[in-house]
Order: C-alpha cells, then sequence, then structure tokens
C-alpha cells in the first residue's frame, strides 16, 4: 500500500511486497541488516558534513547521542576515557 509521501508506483510496490513474502528468512534478515548499516553509514556522513573539525570518536559519540540518548552517550564517553 504505496503512502501519499512515496514516490514508487502502487504496481512497483506490490511486486516489491511480493518478493518480500518470498524471500527465506535469511534472505530477508540479510537486507533487513544491510539496510540499516546503509542508514547508520548515512547517518554518520551528516554528522561528519555538519561538524566537519569532529574526530572519528566524536562522530561516534554524537551518533550514540542522537540514536540512543545523550545519556548512554556520556556512559560510553566516560568508558571511553577510563580506557588506555
Amino acid at each position: 500500500m504505496a503512502s501519499s509521501l512515496s514516490d514508487t508506483r502502487p504496481e512497483a510496490e506490490a511486486v516489491q511486497l511480493e518478493l518480500l513474502r518470498r524471500a527465506s528468512p535469511g534472505r530477508r534478515l540479510s537486507l533487513a541488516l544491510s539496510l540499516s548499516e546503509s542508514v547508520g553509514a548515512l547517518s554518520r556522513r551528516a554528522i561528519r558534513r555538519a561538524n566537519p573539525a569532529f574526530t572519528d570518536r566524536e562522530v561516534g559519540l554524537r551518533f550514540v547521542a542522537l540514536h540512543y540518548g545523550e545519556r548512554l552517550a556520556e556512559a560510553v564517553r566516560a568508558e571511553l576515557t577510563r580506557r588506555p
């Protein structure tokens, strides 16, 4: 079912959904993991673009803060500070 925000034609969306329904659980998991990895990479790229002076560590911490909350980011930051 196409939403009003979709640029996919209803016929194409129906084919996509049928292919997903027919896919094995392993294939569906693989697609989900791939999509998740792509979204994470795009998010990190946007953070870096908005903050070009950030180190890789700062990009990672900002990613954690945005996606999982500032509290977890602070805990990660504290743990990283404790490590040699």
